[in-house]
């Protein structure tokens, strides 16, 4: 398998220069390659993470990835790949660290570390004019609905399917696709008629008159999380934490979060008080 390296640029925002001096840096990061922090990311959600005109990589997520990686006095290298190969990589060793918007959930926390840092919903994309009156799950009903595979949203789009299906209602046609980007071209070629995926997303192709909105706000409080391998990842994950706790304490965060429309960590309703790691392996 191919991985495609990019670079990234922030989005007005400025990498930290000079909050993280020589005496500050974590001394013998356990990087795959010495010196740098390779993130595995699929950049296919705008505005949190895509690929300008110019093939460079823009968007929440790697101006986080870039932060961090400044702080921790590494630099940031990114591979553009699928997500369903991105757990797998952490334990082969590909990259050091997860950073596409994985949600957190406890069962993956069970075979990695996670750091939760963004609170997210999900949304019904459709056509423009929104032709079939989406409103909610119960209209997709009958409908031929596309998605990114193995993701979060795969897996509720399913079991909501499931729910209804038991429920008297027709089943949809459930297409996933490698890459949301993917969805959403197959919704504009009339493959699909809607596309289940992030709220933020849906908003940011709404505004550009690419697509409707059908519902949005769908299933809030679910966090994304950066992901580390769960047997070698512990250093490298504490040591992105404190860069997050600093981030925090300064500023920086908050900063960024405003900059993208993201609602904080801190109104996760599992919010413990402080950023943590989740790591719980049977």
């Amino acid at each position: 398998m191919k991985y495609l390296q990019v670079s990234a640029v922030a989005l007005g925002l400025s990498v930290t220069g000079g909050v993280a001096v020589a005496q500050d840096c974590p001394e013998n990061l356990p990087t795959i390659e010495p010196g740098k922090l390779t993130m595995s990311i699929n950049a296919t959600l705008p505005p949190r993470q895509f690929l300008d005109a110019d093939g460079n990589l823009q968007g929440l997520h790697p101006d986080l990835g870039n932060e961090i990686a400044a702080r921790l006095c590494l630099e940031p290298v990114y591979m553009n790949v699928g997500f369903e190969v991105q757990i797998p990589g952490l334990a082969s060793r590909r990259w050091d660290m997860v950073n596409t918007g994985m949600y957190y959930n406890p069962e993956r926390a069970k075979i990695m570390r996670m750091v939760p840092y963004v609170v997210n919903a999900l949304a019904i994309v459709v056509e423009g004019g929104n032709p079939l009156g989406v409103e909610g799950y119960e209209d997709l009903a009958g409908q031929p609905v596309g998605t990114e595979i193995s993701g979060f949203a795969d897996n509720l789009i399913r079991e909501i399917n499931a729910e209804q299906v038991a429920n008297g209602m027709e089943s949809m046609d459930i297409q996933a696709f490698n890459t949301f980007g993917d969805a959403f071209a197959a919704l504009g070629a009339g493959q699909v008629r809607a596309v289940f995926g992030p709220d933020a997303t849906a908003a940011y192709l709404a505004e550009r008159g690419s697509f409707d909105v059908g519902a949005s706000g769908l299933n809030p409080g679910l966090p994304s999380s950066f992901g580390f391998d769960g047997e070698t990842g512990e250093e490298l994950a504490n040591a992105v934490a404190d860069v997050l706790r600093d981030m925090v304490e300064d500023g920086t965060y908050d900063e960024m979060m405003s900059a993208y429309g993201a609602t904080q960590i801190q109104f996760w309703d599992d919010y413990t008080g402080d950023v943590a790691i989740y790591y719980n392996p049977e």
